[in-house]
């Protein structure tokens, strides 16, 4: 299972955990890492530099294979901890919202490679254009943070892989095997996954919010924020229920971010109380049923996907 994604990583397969604020530490990182993904270390729970310092280390200290760090821009001063990053050598550090370009051109020259999260052609276009090594795209499917738009990954990810040159990740809707080759069918190189990880023994999430998310189907998500013009998906509640409520009364922003704030997602993500706070899920909430450890996910994705593979073989004659 060798694309440009495995080979740029170093990695065995093209499998890249998401960056799961306040969920993926060094033991989820690591899991994933050793079962041949690439793990990640999120940096919103992690706001001192010396903090993402020893999680990196202690990452280290648990796999030999390479991992990155992940950076919402916008929400806080990255500039800190990507230097930490950067001074610790890690593999991959990816960019998520806002404008990449000026920390893409400070990882030159540090032998890092870059990921940017892209919701379409367009902001591939620009995120290739800044220097990135490649670029993950979401569907609307996806849990968190998405695109404007309501375009589906099927859609999305051909539309991307046709815009740029780098090589491209699908992201939404993935949680098995058959979403990993259905990505390597429409031309990604590999894909990236959120919500399945997050219902892993190794995440640093709650039970209960763990538990949700192998009980949910698809239609128990819902998409908030869009009055904000930032989109997420997230698990239906009766506090999601709320903000939606919210949002169609035509509630100003500033209030709104108070049901929205990172504090609130740590209610449910931390302290399991998820009906007073928002956590994010994808509709692949409808694969899951249960929590795996991380490196049981991969085994069993790459089953299904050679699995998948011969019965395609078959179906040609092949």
């Amino acid at each position: 299972m060798r694309t440009r994604v495995t080979d740029m990583l170093g990695i065995r397969y093209p499998i890249v955990q998401g960056g799961l604020a306040r969920i993926a530490y060094a033991e989820l990182a690591a899991a994933v890492s050793n079962a041949g993904g690439l793990g990640q270390i999120n940096t919103p729970g992690l706001t001192e530099p010396e903090a993402l310092r020893a999680e990196i280390r202690r990452c280290r200290a648990l796999t030999p294979y390479p991992f990155g760090v992940n950076f919402p821009i916008g929400r806080m001063d990255i500039a800190p901890l990507l230097d930490v990053a950067l001074e610790e050598k890690v593999a991959l550090v990816a960019f998520t919202a806002g404008n990449p370009a000026p920390w893409i051109r400070r990882c030159e020259g540090h032998g890092v490679r870059t990921l940017v999260l892209a919701a379409g052609p367009e902001l591939a276009r620009k995120a290739e254009a800044a220097g990135a090594d490649m670029v993950a795209t979401v569907g609307f499917e996806g849990g968190g943070h998405i695109g404007r738009s309501e375009e589906t990954t099927l859609v999305m990810v051909p539309r991307v892989v046709d815009a740029v040159k780098i090589p491209v990740l699908a992201s939404g809707g993935i949680a098995d095997g058959r979403g990993l080759l259905a990505a390597l069918a429409l031309g990604a190189e590999g894909v990236e996954m959120g919500t399945r990880f997050v219902a892993t023994v190794e995440a640093r999430a709650h039970d209960a919010y763990k538990q949700a998310l192998t009980a949910a189907e698809p239609d128990q998500t819902v998409v908030i924020k869009r009055s904000m013009g930032q989109p997420g998906r997230a698990l239906a509640t009766a506090y999601t229920r709320r903000i939606l409520e919210l949002e169609a009364q035509g509630i100003g922003r500033d209030e709104l971010l108070g049901w929205v704030s990172g504090a609130r997602n740590a209610l449910g993500a931390s302290e399991g109380r998820l009906e007073e706070s928002y956590v994010w899920a994808g509709q692949c909430v409808g694969l899951i049923r249960e929590v795996l450890p991380a490196g049981e996910v991969i085994r069993r994705m790459v089953e299904e996907a050679e699995a998948g593979l011969a019965r395609l073989g078959h179906a040609f004659g092949r």
